[in-house]
């Protein structure tokens, strides 16, 4: 179905982040901006600290007052699921289905920390499961 694609093969390189620190306001301006429904939260070193996404912004938002002057690690998930470059598509939309989610970040391990290189959405795994149909 893939045709043995891997996860750096489904989207471009490049993440769109925003570091620890950035207000909900601030993320939640860059989403619609940018037209995507996810950021990747990074630490001082860039590395993976979480993501955050249009639900969790839905969530600060019905409940805590003052919602876009809060931090986004206040309502970010730590537990991000990720993926290395070389892991099959195939793989990818299994996992994506076991654990309930719309996506994961690619990254690569540097000096023992994750670093995030893309993330693959459901969206892009539809996308490749027609595009040769």
């Amino acid at each position: 179905m893939f045709n043995n694609q891997t996860a750096l093969d489904a989207k471009r390189i490049g993440v769109l982040s925003c570091p620890i620190g950035t207000t909900l306001g601030d993320a939640a301006k860059f989403m619609v901006r940018e037209d995507i429904s996810t950021l990747v939260v990074t630490d001082a070193d860039g590395c993976l600290a979480g993501i955050i996404t249009r639900t969790d912004l839905l969530r600060a938002f019905l409940t805590v007052e003052n919602w876009e002057k809060r931090l986004i690690e206040e309502f970010m998930n730590p537990d991000v699921i990720t993926v290395s470059p070389q892991t099959k598509l195939e793989q990818v939309a299994r996992l994506m289905l076991e654990k309930r989610i719309h996506r994961v970040v690619v990254v690569r391990d540097d000096d023992g920390k994750d670093s995030p290189i893309s993330v693959v959405s459901s969206a892009d795994l539809v996308y490749h499961m027609v595009k040769d149909i």
